[in-house]
């Protein structure tokens, strides 16, 4: 696998995540479990943006000084489009954790944690994901157009409304669950397990948590090799991805109170996939700049959130009242 990255490099990223990691949990234990506020959000989304852009600086900082001007920009726009797409595949997530949380009633000041363990897992997964990609790619070109139609069939999906996202709570994993583990009926504070009568058992929250990390996954299959059409180079890929999920927290709690405003997001991440698929196939016919991709992904997700505010989804009539008549006693 060619990558850009030297021995000292995979270290400045790890210490990076653990440093900027433990920050994190550090300031959301002294607060202990709360609701978070759009301020707070936002300034949590804010803050990560910024340490990924200043991570991708120092990346093309290290690379311009090795002497490779134009590798140094080629690698940073690189990861700079990926960490886009990234993110914008990653309101999805945003949506059906908004719905894990609704249909399991996950108290307010319990969501942050069940995010913080949901992102750590997904950082594991995703990092073994990028892994097996890579290697099979260096070993097999021909997936790239595997993974080209695959992306390019679910775009289109999503846009005839074909790919719906996936309701965990419903799915062979929670049955599975439910059938094999001892549960309770009750959260208990920020528990994952409580004893009872000499026996162990767990609650909402342990299933809530599993079930976001198995979410965030499933959406991998689809974002990881959207980013492979950006780049092969692994440490390029893993770093993107990491800085995306990393802010995935923080974004939820801004954008939950506005998912419904933003109802043709959607198409545009639909779009995304189909553009992307689309520059996979195209790989030997004609290689799409990198700044180029950047500014179509750019402009589709852009511009369904600001066709989602300029065209509000017509309001949802109350039902009618007084059309039955009551049951009988």
């Amino acid at each position: 696998m060619s990558t850009v990255a030297t021995p000292l490099l995979w270290i400045a990223f790890v210490v990076f995540l653990v440093v900027a990691l433990a920050v994190d949990l550090f300031v959301m234990n002294r607060k202990g479990a709360h609701r978070v506020g759009m301020k707070e959000a936002a300034l949590w989304s804010l803050v990560w943006v910024a340490l990924a852009l200043l991570f991708n600086l120092g990346l093309w900082w290290w690379l311009h000084s090795q002497g490779d001007a134009a590798q140094a920009a080629d690698v940073a726009l690189e990861f700079l489009t990926g960490y886009v797409i990234e993110k914008a595949l990653a309101v999805d997530n945003i949506f059906v954790f908004l719905m894990l949380f609704n249909r399991f009633g996950v108290p307010a000041e319990q969501q942050q944690r069940v995010l913080v363990y949901g992102v750590l897992m997904a950082i594991v997964l995703r990092a073994i994901m990028i892994f097996i990609g890579a290697a099979l790619i260096a070993r097999f070109h021909w997936i790239l157009y595997v993974f080209g139609v695959f992306l390019l069939v679910t775009g289109l999906r999503m846009l005839r409304q074909e790919e719906h996202s996936p309701d965990p709570s419903k799915s062979r994993l929670m049955v599975w669950l439910q059938e094999r583990l001892p549960l309770t009926g009750y959260y208990h504070g920020g528990a994952l397990r409580v004893l009872e009568n000499g026996k162990w058992l767990y609650t909402p929250l342990f299933v809530v948590i599993v079930l976001v990390g198995i979410t965030d996954l499933i959406f991998a299959v689809d974002s990881i090799p959207a980013i492979f059409a950006i780049t092969l180079d692994p440490f390029v890929v893993l770093t993107s991805n990491v800085f995306a999920v990393l802010g995935l927290r923080a974004l939820y709690f801004l954008l939950a109170g506005m998912a419904d405003r933003f109802h043709l997001l959607n198409y545009g991440l639909a779009l995304v996939l189909v553009f992307i698929g689309s520059k996979m196939l195209l790989l030997e016919v004609y290689k799409i700049p990198i700044g180029i991709a950047l500014g179509v992904v750019a402009l589709l997700i852009g511009g369904a959130m600001a066709l989602s505010l300029l065209r509000p989804p017509p309001p949802v009539l109350p039902h009618a009242q007084g059309t039955r008549k009551p049951p009988a006693h």
